[in-house]
């Protein structure tokens, strides 16, 4: 049987203006900015008109560590939203705005899929409302500000060789990770090392994702610190006098982003820091906006739940003051096969045998989530190539670690693929079963707070870091930044830091090669193994398929 491709699908649908979508969560007009017929800002003013009104429940979708099989986390995300509508519940969607980095590099495209996305996919996939545009502009205003005020005297002093501020760009450019600036004469300024990071590691954008509003937005980015004096005193982006204008450039983009999805059920898509090396999760402004506009908010955090859903939980969660009231645990037979050491050349024949093994990295995951204190509930992503047997063997191990699995087909059906999965999903949110906490609390020092992660996450018997950065940590508590959670960039394929060590590994040990301040933000980034801030393109890009019709149509994202 041919299937249609997800680009094919999303061209063929019946979208509703975007005004209608914002009726359906009690949006005037006047407060929708919209972007062309099918997608909108939401004002300012009616998010914060909002605040006194009870909030909805919350669901968290996450998945196993992703193999190149795939899992399908936003795929279930939308398909559950729909699911939920479809039984009479009302839902909306938050998920991250896509960045092109991955679109032209590896995924080509990050809406969802089959009939289970959210529309306009092209557009979301590419420039969509400007926001990542806004935030690299911003980003890169503060670091020109930065070698200006060098240029022009130096009154604040600033070491030229401690600046950590870098520049960004939302491409994956592996030849900008390390460059030198200024060449070419006194004209040009003071020569120093620095480089490139991609867009979506940036300080700003994890600083948009967890401002409540303008007001705290700017504050946020005048805490930023860019550089220090030869006597090590931390120099501050409002000492730049950047704040200001960079929160003018951010302005638009701090307002959520609403479209609909296919079945045309309203969701927010804004933000878009990476799980792997930022904190993974859309932006507290949606969430809790749509916590109020809707009785079910389903969200999700990126890769698998050790990244995503721990920085969501241990992060997101603590700053916004939120508490997921259940998390969806996404998982597929392909992906439990390739843990279980099947190639993904062998992945279609039956091998019941390969899914118990890798199911493993699952029972991993539950665990993990259990110990926020939070229902899980697998949702088998359903496969054309998938067996009865093998689908079997997922139900029972579920079952054996004390979650429930149940089998969906989104991609194929939509919501009708997701009725079951939708009903339970409320039965449990509305129980109010759920006691969330952290990991661990705000006055554990920063490095005993590494150590929880890599061993109660991770399953790691150690974490090895240097006296100099052991040093840089209690330098940090000292100067009163202790209180702060940790933000792992690690590699999203494994538990431990070396990709190809699939399935659940323990033993492992968690090299942290470079700590980062993100006073901005208000989160220490922990880099670990060979984890990169600035990707590079794979051998073939996703962007050498990517290319107009003669209709002039995209093709190519998928």
């Amino acid at each position: 049987m041919a299937y249609k491709t997800d680009i094919e699908i999303a061209r063929e649908a019946t979208k509703k203006p975007i005004q209608e979508i914002g009726a359906k969560l009690g949006i005037p007009e006047a407060d929708l900015l919209p972007f062309g017929h099918d997608k909108a800002k939401v004002s300012a003013s009616f998010i914060k008109a909002q605040e006194d009104r009870p909030d909805g429940k919350l669901i968290l979708v996450t998945a196993v560590s992703p193999t190149p099989a795939g899992e399908g986390k936003t795929t279930t995300t939308v398909g559950l939203a729909d699911g939920l509508n479809a039984i009479g519940k009302n839902a909306m969607v938050c998920i991250r705005e896509a960045s092109l980095g991955p679109c032209f590099g590896m995924k080509g495209g990050a809406a969802g899929g089959g009939y289970a996305q959210v529309v306009p996919m092209e557009e979301m996939n590419l420039h969509f409302t400007g926001d990542f545009h806004a935030i690299t502009s911003a980003h890169n205003l503060l670091t020109a500000m930065i070698d200006n005020h060098i240029y022009w005297g130096n009154d604040l002093g600033i070491d030229e060789r401690r600046v950590v501020w870098k520049r960004v760009m939302d491409m994956n450019d592996r030849a900008l990770r390390d460059t030198v600036v200024s060449l070419g004469g006194v004209a040009n300024g003071f020569p120093r090392q620095t480089g490139f990071d991609i867009t979506v590691a940036s300080e700003v954008m994890a600083i948009l994702c967890l401002a409540n509003d303008l007001e705290d937005l700017q504050r946020r980015l005048g805490d930023i610190i860019v550089a220090y004096t030869r006597d090590r005193k931390p120099i501050y982006c409002r000492d730049i006098k950047a704040d200001g204008a960079m929160t003018v450039l951010l302005q638009q983009a701090m307002q959520p982003n609403l479209v609909q999805t296919l079945e045309n059920n309203p969701a927010f898509v804004h933000g878009g820091p990476f799980a792997n090396i930022a904190h993974g999760c859309n932006s507290v402004v949606a969430t809790k906006t749509a916590l109020k506009l809707a009785k079910y908010v389903v969200t999700e955090a990126g890769f698998g739940a050790d990244l995503g859903a721990e920085k969501f939980m241990n992060i997101k969660c603590r700053k916004a003051g939120l508490a997921p009231d259940v998390v969806v645990l996404v998982a597929t037979i392909r992906a439990s096969k390739m843990n279980g050491g099947v190639a993904r050349a062998d992945l279609g024949p039956e091998n019941v045998a390969a899914v118990k093994e890798g199911c493993a990295n699952l029972g991993r995951h539950i665990e993990n989530l259990k110990a926020f204190g939070v229902p899980v509930i697998v949702a088998i992503n359903h496969f054309v190539t998938d067996t009865d047997a093998e689908v079997a063997a997922i139900v029972e191990y579920a079952d054996s670690h004390g979650a429930e699995a149940i089998v969906c087909k989104h991609w194929e059906l939509g919501s009708e693929g997701t009725r079951e999965l939708a009903a339970r999903v409320a039965q449990v949110a509305d129980s109010c079963a759920a006691q969330f906490a952290p990991l661990y609390p705000d006055d554990m020092p920063l490095f005993e707070k590494i150590e929880t992660i890599a061993k109660r996450i991770y399953r790691a018997d150690e974490v090895m870091a240097d006296k100099k950065i052991r040093a840089q940590l209690r330098d940090w508590e000292a100067a009163g930044f202790g209180n702060l959670p940790v933000c792992m960039a690690k590699t999203q394929y494994s538990f431990s830091t070396d990709p190809d060590l699939r399935g659940a590994p323990t033993g492992h040990s968690v090299p942290i090669r470079e700590v980062r301040l993100s006073a901005g933000a208000g989160f220490i980034v922990v880099i670990c193994g060979a984890i990169m801030t600035m990707p590079g393109l794979p051998r073939k890009p996703a962007a050498e398929a990517i290319m107009l019709n003669d209709a002039g149509e995209i093709e190519g994202l998928f």
